[in-house]
């Protein structure tokens, strides 16, 4: 999702845009680990779908798990996709390819968080993705509190924790509850996302709806409106302003000090807020797509992605937590990261039915604010 765009902190804050929800599709581009378009060959080739940050660069998780997944499987190339649109919208090219029937161009998607995949089941009448979990060999290994697909399409492989960020430099006393968010004292310090087009923005809208329940959220977020949270588009684009100084808290992970201390930065600066002592749990998962031609290296590839290998290295490369009760934390991630003593989320079953309209619900009210 937008998890790796702590490493490349660049480009301008957007305004909020929505005109659209969770806009759209658009060409793809096919790219090796080092960012470079190109082709590939091989007895093989794994194509797999996913957002850019994920791939960008060399020590990137995507780098990772090509060149160890090529190494395992002679003949095999791993060839990364990523489609236009950004991180959350990423799925909708290929919900529309397959309304219109059009190839779709993947094995495997991998970035899919509980939501979309609801969405993927109300808009599409044939599935998109395989069930493949009795085919993994480490499907049984993933923590049952992440469990996201009641069908066992989509399999975890990381999750991350949705909290505000704050600057105790800053601010005399950190907020601790959502009722404190109202607070006058907090006027226009919390930099939020587009539910419609952010990973967190969403997250933390089913956050406060687990919080103040479908009946209530509405009244929440006009009174936090009226406080002067500023909605920004994207995760990046809030977490740049929050860190030119432009508020002092900002919704975002609960690594964030394992960024600071990688980079040297003050810790005090990336104070977690877990509400009420909450965090929202957001796991990414990764699905073989039903049209694909190798669906056996797709699942094979999804596999490894669950191996302790994998788990001990690529969601820490990831900023995000293991998936897997076999992955394990090292250094500043292993001494900074924090969860939250209560996590929540919804299940599957919980936002079937309610999800599409609860955030349509919050873009009107954010749009006519």
């Amino acid at each position: 999702m937008e998890r790796r765009d702590y490493l490349r902190a660049a480009g301008a804050t957007g305004a909020l845009g929505l005109a659209g929800c969770l806009g759209g599709g658009g060409d793809t581009e096919t790219t090796s680990t080092s960012g470079t378009t190109g082709t590939t060959s091989g007895d093989r080739t794994l194509t797999v779908a996913t957002y850019q940050s994920y791939v960008d660069g060399e020590d990137s998780p995507g780098a990772w798990l090509k060149e160890e997944f090529e190494a395992a499987n002679d003949g095999v190339t791993v060839e990364w996709t990523t489609p236009s649109g950004g991180s959350s919208s990423g799925i909708n090219e290929y919900i529309q390819r397959a309304k219109q029937g059009a190839e779709i161009d993947a094995d495997l998607y991998v970035g899919l968080n509980t939501g979309e995949l609801v969405r993927i089941d109300e808009e599409l009448d044939d599935p998109l993705f395989a069930t493949v979990t009795d085919a993994l060999s480490h499907a049984g290994d993933v923590k049952e509190a992440l469990t996201v697909d009641p069908d066992g399409r989509a399999l975890p492989y990381d999750t991350g924790y949705i909290t505000p960020v704050m600057d105790a430099t800053v601010l005399d006393d950190v907020p601790t509850t959502f009722d404190d968010l109202l607070d006058p004292a907090y006027e226009g310090d919390l930099l939020a996302e587009n539910a419609q087009s952010s990973d967190t923005g969403e997250a933390f809208l089913l956050w406060s709806i687990h919080e103040k329940g479908p009946d209530g959220y509405l009244d929440y977020w006009r009174d936090l409106l009226d406080n002067g949270v500023r909605v920004l588009d994207t995760w990046q684009a809030a977490y740049n302003a929050y860190t030119k100084g432009e508020a002092p808290m900002v919704v975002s992970y609960s690594t964030a000090q394992v960024y600071a201390a990688n980079n040297g930065e003050d810790l005090e600066k990336y104070h977690l807020g877990f509400l009420d002592e909450q965090g929202y749990a957001n796991p990414e998962t990764a699905a073989v797509f039903e049209a694909s031609d190798a669906p056996d290296l797709a699942a094979s590839f999804l596999d490894f992605m669950l191996s302790a290998d994998a788990q001990n290295v690529v969601p820490q490369k990831n900023y995000q937590y293991p998936a897997t009760t076999t992955g394990s934390l090292s250094g500043n991630f292993a001494k900074y990261a924090q969860e939250p003593a209560d996590p929540v989320t919804f299940t599957y079953d919980e936002l079937a039915g309610n999800v599409t309209g609860w955030i349509e619900d919050w873009a009107r009210l954010v749009a006519q604010h």
